[in-house]
């Protein structure tokens, strides 16, 4: 008969009301945060008629955002290491909500593409920041169902902005759109400055340990002579190659960008670089096959099949919606039979419905409407479990700092994405372009987190050397 003590306790025990709260106020944020990101891409087809852009130009106004979305990762993971979750996460959402409001005040191109780049720094501290709080503030064995919960306000806040773009846009005008978008922030702000910090922050830094602040070391001191540069070199390459070069020199500045994150990495990772950078390559596929999606999907529903505000409202609803409750059903069942077979087998099942998303047409709203719900619960949903996936791999000390910048970089794949999307338009129609994406890499991402690619590599790298180095974990850390 079993006794107390092997008796699974329910997981409303686990849960406090301190933790209910904490969860609350960055599950708001990150709403919101999704709120304020997906703008853009519901006005993207006004914006380009407005400024006279070509759709490929229009594009790289979703990817501006990426293009500082690095950096913000990383400087914004640094702060939380050393001062804290909490304070990184409100710096984050003033960011993210002044550079939206900016975007509605935008003359020209050049101005918008600056302001979005604000919203990136934002976004990215968001993210980081937020993750990394609720994961370390709940329990262990419910950090996965944590993750989904937290990510599934991502979407409930672009079903909000969906709903706000059918209402105001028709009556007003786009610029409206992004000044509505600071509004909410003002809630979230102020729930945060009430917040405890996370547990295992508090228990690290108490003890005595010192966090890894990627920041100071890669500019403090003499680095900073050769990585202040570094970063402008790995800047400028992505902005010429999002604004458009031939094969050959797009290709060589991408050999330049890999070169300076690996670069930064080694520097800042040590003995874990090699981990760094294939999780940055994992996250680089998995937004290349979900970005194109994200990003170009109201533009396809209006170019395409023709959706009128209404329409494209209600279509982003139902997608919205299976993002939300995918999410959340990536970390309950994240929880039950692992991350990464979670993860592979919600992207294995999304394959099946993605290419009748984009072979349905014009005229069968309900069928659409069903089958974006069950691509973006499986697909997109799956996305739920990636802040864990990565987080798993680094020790509590580093985890901040290695979250944010092997996430933030492999974003950049989302800065890839809409670009690469409307190029493969001009020889194919839209939809089949995003449907293309998302098949191909997709299966890659599969395959990188199905045989879990970044902890072999970096085992392979730990057996060469046997001792690491003192504060440095021999394996990449699991938990």
């Amino acid at each position: 008969m079993p006794t107390e003590s092997t008796v699974p306790r329910r997981r409303r025990d686990d849960l406090a009301a301190q933790d209910w709260k904490a969860f609350g106020a960055a599950w708001l944020g990150y709403a919101m945060d999704g709120f304020d990101f997906v703008l853009i891409t519901l006005v993207l087809t006004e914006i380009a008629h407005d400024f006279g852009l070509s759709p490929v130009t229009a594009a790289t106004l979703v990817s501006a955002a990426f293009v500082s979305r690095w950096f913000g990762g990383l400087a914004i993971g640094a702060l939380g290491d050393r001062f804290g979750r909490r304070p990184a996460m409100v710096l984050s959402i003033v960011l993210y909500a002044v550079g939206s409001a900016l975007c509605g005040f935008a003359w020209d191109y050049w101005s918008l593409f600056a302001f979005r780049m604000v919203v990136g720094l934002g976004m990215a501290g968001e993210y980081t920041a937020s993750a990394t709080y609720v994961i370390e503030s709940w329990p262990k064995r419910l950090r996965n169902t944590a993750s989904g919960l937290l990510l599934s306000g991502y979407p409930v806040g672009t079903v909000l902005a969906a709903e706000c773009y059918a209402w105001v846009v028709p009556a007003t005008n786009w610029r409206v759109l992004f000044w509505i978008g600071i509004l909410p922030v003002v809630l979230a702000v102020w729930l945060r400055r009430r917040l405890p910090e996370a547990k295992d922050w508090q228990e690290a830094y108490g003890s005595g340990e010192r966090p890894v602040s990627a920041t100071g070391m890669l500019f403090a001191g003499r680095r900073a002579v050769w990585n202040l540069p570094l970063c402008g070199v790995a800047a400028l390459s992505v902005f010429l190659v999002l604004r458009g070069q031939s094969t050959a020199v797009g290709l060589l500045l991408t050999v330049v960008i890999a070169a300076c994150f690996v670069a930064m990495a080694v520097q800042f990772a040590g003995r874990l670089w090699p981990v760094v950078v294939a999780l940055m390559v994992t996250v680089f596929c998995a937004f290349l096959y979900s970005w194109p999606l994200q990003s170009l999907l109201p533009t396809y529903l209006k170019t395409e099949l023709h959706y009128d505000p209404g329409q494209v409202s209600d279509a982003l609803l139902y997608a919205g919606l299976g993002y939300a409750a995918g999410s959340v059903l990536a970390g309950w069942l994240g929880d039950r039979f692992g991350t990464r077979r979670t993860y592979a087998g919600m992207l294995v099942a999304s394959l099946a419905v993605v290419w009748p998303v984009f072979a349905i047409g014009e005229g069968n709203t309900v069928a659409l409407w069903v089958l974006l719900f069950l691509l973006l619960a499986t697909g997109q949903g799956a996305s739920g479990i990636l802040p864990k996936y990565v987080s798993e791999h680094y020790p509590i000390r580093f985890r901040a700092a290695g979250l944010g910048f092997s996430y933030n970089v492999g974003a950049l794949g989302g800065a890839a994405a809409p670009v690469l999307g409307t190029r493969l338009a001009e020889p194919l129609s839209l939809g089949t372009a995003i449907a293309v994406l998302a098949i191909g890499l997709t299966a890659v991402v599969v395959l990188l987190v199905g045989f879990d690619v970044p902890a072999r590599i970096q085992r392979l790298a730990d057996a060469r050397d046997a001792v690491p180095p003192p504060g440095i974990p021999q394996k990449s850390e699991k938990v």
